[in-house]
């Protein structure tokens, strides 16, 4: 049964929030101390102890191998008797997850984009009818042999060419080389996808000429390239690698230079959607606004994309609820169950997840973790499920992506799948960034007071000013729409923009 995210009570002075009316437990919004007595509407509980803030709250009695609810779900067995007033945490919490769960599929969802006046952004037109939402040149190499030419290279043109391109970049990695198998698929693949994205209007790809990720075969392996949007040369076959670069950047900002913003549908529009340094408010604030947008886009006609496999265990069977067909269904069991199998392969315990930093931050068990972290999804329709490296689909709705769930890797192929945009939602902060704009929206609003730097935009907000979560969605996508059109990121403002490659198998 799919249930929406809504915030069930808080008391009068905002210090805790009971996410769903099933609940047996409630999340402290700012530390609490022993002694203190939470609202009436949670039956008087007098606090045991002193409580973190976004840490869990005992509201009922319960005995050794009852279940903890949050968010309407159980997030794990109690493993040794709690009173009412107590901290639930890791010391008498645990996860329920076994690696035998067994999934079924209930009913098809059938997926309709509303009839509405669509909202549009300023975007550029590109011939193959995409849009991107930046006018980039991008060079890119097969191998990390060329990584420094590569950065030589727009170290040149960001001087060379200034204000001719929204910007120059140099998308450099360790592979290439010495790969085999799915290994080297995967680098070609992703590389494959990145050469087509949209936000770039010129690309040039680098190759050194011996690597096992050949030039020609990648460029020969794509469907439908603009070569007059794409140069390449190996540098064992030129002088001057440099320079040839260099000459080929001119020659592309030629071709670029008729490029312009025109008005676009967000049915052209495609969202990454992405947590990261995640506590005990993300699933309460900052993934329930994401979840909103993602509702509101996929209404519209448009596209969202989301990852990090390894952070829907527990979780699965919601997502499988709201599969568009029972083939959709089939393939979500073979997403998580294949990540599973390369854990198993791997000889590492499958739910060896929350991280330090989620425990310290009031995240106990995985399913706890996984629960927040599908309210990225919102309530929307599953209508295609996608293997790392591979681009998504044009057609609307929600797209499930398998990738770790690592913030650089699972960005990454977010990026190469084809989104314009990451939504990148934090409790505790980070600066990465991705070749695309990615927008960091913070749990909290202290990260966002501290790292005004690093966050867009506070979703903290609906927690100590009591914000509506509708109302603030509502400024999100606003923001969105803004950026789509332009308006840079934290992340473009200060060049954090780099990839990382899932590597998974042998190295020769």
């Amino acid at each position: 049964m799919n249930k929406k995210l809504s915030i069930a009570h808080t008391n009068q002075s905002r210090k805790v929030i009971k996410v769903h009316n099933d609940d047996n437990v409630v999340v402290a919004i700012a530390p609490l101390t022993k002694g203190s007595l939470l609202d009436p509407c949670y039956g008087s509980v007098l606090l045991q102890e002193d409580i973190p803030a976004g840490h869990k709250i005992s509201l009922n009695q319960l005995k050794a191998g009852d279940v903890i609810v949050k968010y309407g779900f159980a997030i794990g067995e109690v493993s040794c008797d709690i009173s009412p007033g107590q901290h639930v945490h890791s010391h008498n919490l645990k996860t329920k997850l076994n690696g035998s769960e067994t999934y079924q599929f209930k009913h098809e969802n059938k997926f309709e984009p509303k009839q509405q006046e669509v909202p549009h952004f300023l975007g550029y037109l590109r011939k193959n009818g995409s849009v991107g939402i930046r006018n980039e040149v991008w060079v890119i190499n097969t191998v990390g042999c060329v990584n420094q030419s590569a950065k030589r290279i727009i170290d040149i043109c960001k001087h060379k060419f200034a204000g001719k391109a929204d910007d120059f970049l140099a998308i450099t990695h360790p592979y290439g080389c010495s790969q085999l198998g799915d290994d080297l698929s995967n680098t070609k693949n992703l590389l494959s996808s990145l050469i087509q994205h949209s936000n770039a209007g010129g690309v040039l790809v680098i190759g050194l000429g011996c690597e096992n990720n050949q030039l020609t075969q990648l460029i020969a392996d794509i469907t439908g390239l603009d070569e007059s949007r794409v140069y390449y040369f190996n540098s064992q076959e030129v002088d001057n690698e440099i320079e040839s670069g260099v000459e080929c950047i001119e020659l592309l900002l030629k071709e670029m230079q008729q490029d312009t913003r025109s008005k676009q549908s967000v049915t052209k529009l495609t969202l990454g959607m992405k947590c990261g340094g995640s506590d005990g408010f993300s699933g309460l604030s900052a993934n329930s606004i994401v979840g909103r947008i993602t509702d509101k886009l996929t209404r519209y006609g448009g596209r969202v994309i989301l990852t990090e496999t390894p952070e829907m265990f527990g979780a699965e069977q919601v997502l499988m609820d709201r599969s568009a067909t029972k083939n959709i269904f089939n393939q979500i069991v073979k997403l998580v169950s294949d990540f599973k199998q390369y854990f198993i392969n791997n000889n590492q315990p499958i739910y060896e997840n929350p991280s330090p930093g989620n425990k310290s931050g009031g995240l106990t068990t995985l399913e706890e973790k996984s629960l927040g972290a599908i309210q990225k999804g919102g309530q929307a329709i599953i209508n295609q499920v996608i293997d790392y490296g591979e681009k998504a689909s044009q057609s609307a709705g929600l797209t499930l992506l398998q990738a770790p769930g690592n913030d650089a890797v699972s960005s990454t192929a977010l990026t190469a799948a084809g989104a314009h945009i990451i939504l990148f939602t934090t409790g505790r902060g980070t600066p990465l960034g991705f070749p695309v704009p990615t927008i960091k929206i913070s749990s909290n609003s202290n990260i966002a007071k501290r790292k005004p730097h690093w966050i867009d935009f506070n979703a903290g907000k609906i927690l100590d000013e009591n914000m509506d979560i509708d109302q603030c969605a509502d400024e999100l996508f606003e923001y969105i729409l803004k950026v789509a059109s332009g308006e840079k990121t934290n992340n473009e403002i200060h060049d954090n923009r780099e990839i990382a490659i899932w590597k998974k198998g042998v190295t020769l």
